[in-house]
């Protein structure tokens, strides 16, 4: 007598699936995607233009169009443009962590690191860890430029190192908030549009490219209490030797609340997809 099973078969939506790992493995499990992302780098070289190619374009141009205008030559005009485009360059880099998170969840590639028995967060926290290379290789293109055409900043190589350190820095915090737009937003192209209609305003309408004593007193006002400005005002303290003043404070504070606020967010929209 053949006997029928009635047993009945759980759709995945409705499985418990739970993937418990130690800290040792989410960090191990994280390291790999972040080296998933440099290989992505490698194989695809033009994901690296925006930090390599650039600074280079930005630095030389806005050095030879406006030094003479602005500082009356082209060696006095490096240490005001060199931080303001490291900072454009580097912040609207970090851009890419959101854009890239949403392509990988359109193609499915999440669904598939769903399967694999990895940290759930890892794919996030691979994502953000690699993207500090893209910084750090932007920082160090922007300042050999620099000094190829004449920049010699005071404070040697351990005010570049410092700078560099911090403007990598407010870039991961930044890359939280564009990382967030990347999980919730609906396509790769509308968090490119959102993220760089913020942007712009903010890098262009700060002190990166001009004194703001020149402005109108409205736009003056936006400028000095721009986070770009105090980020800007900082790293050029500190690549000439100057005191720092509160403006290293105001940016290293303000990195800080956007990890605080943002982190949460994107690790919670996150969890919820992957």
């Amino acid at each position: 007598m053949t006997t029928i099973s009635t047993t009945r078969i759980v759709p995945a939506s409705e499985r418990k699936l739970k993937n418990h790992t130690s800290i040792a493995q989410t960090v191990s499990n994280s390291l790999v995607m972040a080296y998933r992302g440099l290989v992505k780098f490698r194989r695809t070289p033009e994901q690296f233009f925006d930090v390599t190619l650039q600074p280079i374009l930005f630095t030389v141009m806005f050095t030879f169009l406006f030094g003479g205008a602005l500082a009356g030559d082209i060696k006095g005009y490096l240490p005001t443009i060199i931080p303001g485009v490291l900072a454009q360059t580097v912040i609207t880099a970090s851009v890419v962590t959101g854009v890239q998170l949403r392509e990988d969840m359109d193609k499915g590639v999440f669904d598939r690191f769903r399967s694999l028995p990895i940290a759930r967060i890892a794919p996030l926290a691979g994502a953000l860890t690699a993207d500090t290379l893209r910084y750090a290789i932007a920082t160090t293109i922007t300042f050999l430029t620099g000094i190829a055409i004449g920049w010699r900043p005071d404070g040697g190589v351990l005010g570049l190192v410092l700078a560099g350190l911090l403007i990598v820095a407010v870039a991961w915090a930044i890359s939280w908030i564009f990382a967030f737009f990347g999980v919730i937003a609906r396509t790769a192209s509308s968090v490119q549009g959102i993220s760089f209609m913020v942007l712009f305003p903010l890098t262009f309408l700060s002190n990166a490219y001009v004194n703001t004593a020149t402005m109108p007193n409205w736009l003056r006002w936006f400028a000095d209490v721009n986070p770009v400005s105090h980020v800007i005002t900082a790293m050029r303290a500190i690549v000439a030797s100057q005191p720092v003043g509160a403006d290293v404070w105001w940016t290293l504070l303000g990195a800080a609340v956007v990890v605080a606020v943002f982190a949460p967010l994107t690790v919670r929209a996150y969890m919820r997809k992957a």
